[in-house]
């Protein structure tokens, strides 16, 4: 197993959605790697957990990646609706669905969208969907 690949499937991810004209014309630059420390106001994107599996075979090292990318609203959404996270986040599942991402190392040999979990954030104001994606990297 190699977890080299990581960083650079998690930095194309983040480059495919700061760049994609149907996610930025809803969310604008509101893609965060990290968080700040005050929560953003409107509809916003956060990279969120990794689970990697060893995938390497006789032909090289490589990892299957299962990451979240949540599309959260904040508490001064109007009327605190699904619309806009909804929108948002079928703007992101089309975008990385669609992109032949360019690793800096390896080679994301597919990815692949397994699921969405729609719910009220943790304060009850907001709304977030949590997009699972599967994402094969070849290193070899």
């Amino acid at each position: 197993m190699s977890y080299m690949g990581s960083i650079a499937l998690q930095g194309a991810v983040y480059a495919q959605l700061c760049t994609d004209p149907a996610v930025t014309a809803l969310i604008g630059d509101a893609v965060y790697d990290a968080m700040p420390v005050t929560p953003p106001a409107g509809t916003y994107v956060s990279l969120g957990p990794e689970v990697v599996r060893p995938a390497g075979d006789q032909t090289g090292a490589g990892a299957e990646h299962e990451f979240v990318v949540s599309v959260l609203s904040g508490s001064d959404e109007d009327n605190g609706g699904f619309q806009a996270v909804k929108s948002a986040a079928a703007a992101v599942a089309a975008s990385l669905e669609a992109g032949d991402l360019p690793l800096d190392e390896g080679h994301l040999a597919g990815l692949w969208f397994l699921r969405a979990t729609a719910r009220r954030a943790e304060s009850g104001a907001g709304r977030r969907v949590d997009l699972t994606f599967r994402a094969r990297v070849d290193l070899g």
